[in-house]
């Protein structure tokens, strides 16, 4: 997908390369014809007049000589013209070529078909919205596809986007208030967030310069206490900067603290841990899908048109399982993936991982074929058991 969006943005910076030089090569010689007209309007006022020296043959050819240069200039601009549209034509068929709009070959038609799988699919566009803070179309949806969804369940993502709405206006209050309330679970995660905000807070009071000196010494000493002793460096550094207030921050080896990335960096760090709180990764379900499948999709296309061409449609007979294997990178991985060492497939749930008494795993598939009777040899060691004894693992 990266690599079709980039030929269609190189068709098109051409395109928009030829247009400014149309227009600049354009603008030039039009510059150049009003004024050649100009001229040629003046000298024809005075080839008209009665006193003109030259013969009325004269007179013609230097007027078929404007007309010339004029037809001239106009046909140059139709012809560029002309190579614009071509141009424009080519950027349609660079869509054509890289984004291929039948994606039926490689979906399950059927998936959706099923009640429940579509309610499924509802709820992780509801919880989507929800996380982008769009509770009024998330509330149509929920109201359209008759979902059934606690008010409970909604609350905390509405509370989240509030905070989050707070931090991104630099209001740091909502923040501090949900930190002090969860900080059991805060420590037990060994989360610094708590720290962070009031780190943040102490240089918003920095900003205000030598009348704020008291508030910075009263702020540190009734917040930063609990904190002593695990954040001693950076409560040095920050103590250290009141040395600048009255020469001005910006000035000072402290100018690093005033970076606005501070405010996105606790705008990602309140998502992260308000996700880890309610249990839920930090990126909805359904970016993360869709994400996965434009990687996938490519890969997908090309070995369904290559099954096609070479007519062994039964080599894909399953829509459940991928023919080739697709690197959707670590963004994408949530869980452990098991892959048999013996038969090199992944495991599945008609497939799944056996544990040997050895300690080894194979897959169901590998320990049947390797099976002989009620004996087994491990392919890794040389223990030899009951296929019996081999127990099922989940990841």
């Amino acid at each position: 997908m990266a690599s079709a969006i980039e030929n269609v943005e190189k068709e098109t910076e051409k395109v928009l390369h030829k247009f400014k030089s149309l227009k600049d090569h354009g603008d030039k010689n039009l510059s150049e014809l009003i004024q050649q007209i100009e001229s040629y309007q003046r000298d024809l006022s005075i080839l008209t007049s009665p006193d003109c020296p030259l013969t009325d043959i004269q007179c013609q050819l230097l007027l078929d000589n404007v007309i010339k240069k004029t037809r001239n200039t106009i046909s140059q601009f139709s012809t560029e013209h002309r190579d614009i549209h071509s141009s424009v034509s080519r950027i349609g068929k660079a869509i054509d070529k890289n984004f291929i709009s039948d994606y039926v070959c490689v979906g399950n038609e059927s998936l959706f078909d099923q009640g429940k799988n579509n309610e499924i699919l509802n709820k992780v566009i509801v919880e989507h919205f929800l996380r982008q803070g769009r509770s009024d179309i998330a509330e149509k949806l929920i109201q359209e596809s008759k979902l059934d969804i606690d008010t409970n369940d909604k609350i905390p993502y509405i509370k989240m986007n509030k905070i989050l709405d707070a931090l991104r206006n630099r209001n740091l209050q909502p923040a501090l208030e949900w930190a002090q309330t969860h900080r059991d679970q805060l420590v037990k995660s060994n989360s610094d967030f708590e720290f962070k905000l009031h780190r943040l807070q102490f240089i918003e009071l920095l900003r205000g310069g030598i009348e704020n000196q008291w508030k910075l010494i009263t702020y540190s000493r009734s917040h930063f206490t609990p904190f002593a002793q695990r954040y001693q460096a950076e409560i040095k550094a920050l103590m250290g900067s009141l040395m600048y207030l009255r020469s001005g921050i910006e000035k000072s080896p402290y100018q690093y603290l005033l970076d606005p990335n501070n405010w996105v960096e606790i705008c990602h760090m309140f998502t992260k841990e308000a996700c880890s709180l309610l249990e839920v990764s930090v990126d909805s379900p359904l970016s993360v899908t869709f994400n996965a499948g434009c990687i996938a999709l490519p890969a997908l296309i090309n070995i369904k048109q290559a099954i096609q061409q070479r007519n062994v449609n039964d080599v894909w007979s399953s829509r459940d399982e991928l023919p080739i294997e697709i690197d959707v990178t670590r963004k994408c991985h949530y869980h452990s993936i098991f892959a048999c060492p013996i038969l090199r497939q992944q495991s599945c749930d008609s497939n799944p991982p056996m544990r040997l008494q050895c300690g080894h795993v194979i897959s169901r598939d590998a320990l049947n074929k390797l099976s002989n009777g009620s004996k087994l040899k491990c392919p890794y060691c040389p223990a030899e058991q009951n296929p019996a004894d081999a127990r099922l693992i989940y990841f």
